[in-house]
């Protein structure tokens, strides 16, 4: 039987800026993760862009887990936006070993990466991509001979994060690159952290189920993220990581990693 690992089980979800490296630093952390002997999953839960697969020199799953799960409710399936029905997916814990191999794509090291869903092919009408947060929100991997590392590549920007997709994961990273905007979205994604952590409820005004309130308060009661982690990337020198880390420091933020710009790393990609 293979040895537990700390990391077993748990799921972990990448946010940033459009352009920060969110999903070149899930590729090569998903790789280190391997390595290191885990067994990992990866969600693409970006709605909008092309697929995360190809990151990993893989083409797209056939079938996203928005199809697995009956398709979006503004297309006419199952699948509702967490912020005007917080109920939880049903069925949403899946065993990979029984799933059909349409649902996901895997590498040479048994990396396995599957997609949430992407809002173009859900046709004219289908604009909010909701029903794709929900399904990053809930959907829990399992294998039989181990539990896998899920780590979740969000679309860019807070919205996710706004939608409670944050309350289904254990831990969060935040990629940060030389700009304002980052360092303001890091602010956003600790602020959260922390209300979080004071069990601060959502906004539900806009609910009128009762019934539905409380399964949103009980959502965000519950949450069990227990910490968040924020990593520089593409810093060109010395001068702009003090510069971000002093940035950074009076938000109370303190980076633990900081990845130096290589041109070579969007070449690859």
């Amino acid at each position: 039987m293979t040895k537990e690992k700390g990391l077993d089980g748990k799921r972990i979800g990448i946010f940033g800026k459009g352009g920060a490296g969110k999903s070149t630093f899930t590729a090569i952390f998903s790789r280190f993760l391997s390595n290191l002997g885990y067994q990992v999953c990866i969600l693409d839960a970006d709605s909008t862009n092309v697929g995360f697969s190809h990151a990993l020199g893989l083409q797209n799953p056939e079938k996203s887990m928005l199809d697995y799960f009956g398709g979006m409710v503004f297309s006419g399936g199952a699948v509702t936006c967490p912020v005007d029905d917080p109920t939880p997916l049903q069925d949403r814990e899946i065993v990979v070993d029984d799933l059909s191999p349409e649902y996901f794509v895997q590498d040479e090291t048994g990396i396995k990466v599957f997609t949430a869903g992407k809002i173009s092919h859900q046709g004219a009408g289908a604009g909010c991509d909701g029903p794709v947060s929900k399904i990053a929100r809930d959907l829990i991997l399992h294998q039989r001979e181990r539990e896998p590392v899920t780590l979740i590549d969000f679309k860019a920007g807070f919205e996710d994060s706004a939608r409670g997709a944050v309350t289904g994961l254990d831990f969060a990273i935040v990629i940060i690159d030389p700009t304002i905007a980052s360092i303001e979205m890091a602010t956003s994604m600790q602020t959260m952290f922390d209300q979080l952590q004071e069990h601060r409820l959502p906004a539900t005004s806009h609910i009128e189920n009762p019934d539905l309130v409380a399964i949103a308060n009980e959502i965000y009661a519950n949450s069990k993220m227990k910490a968040i982690f924020f990593v520089l990337n593409k810093v060109p020198d010395q001068e702009t990581k003090i510069y971000l880390q002093d940035q950074l420091a009076q938000k109370g933020i303190k980076a633990i990693a900081c990845i130096q710009n290589d041109p070579g790393i969007p070449v690859a990609g």
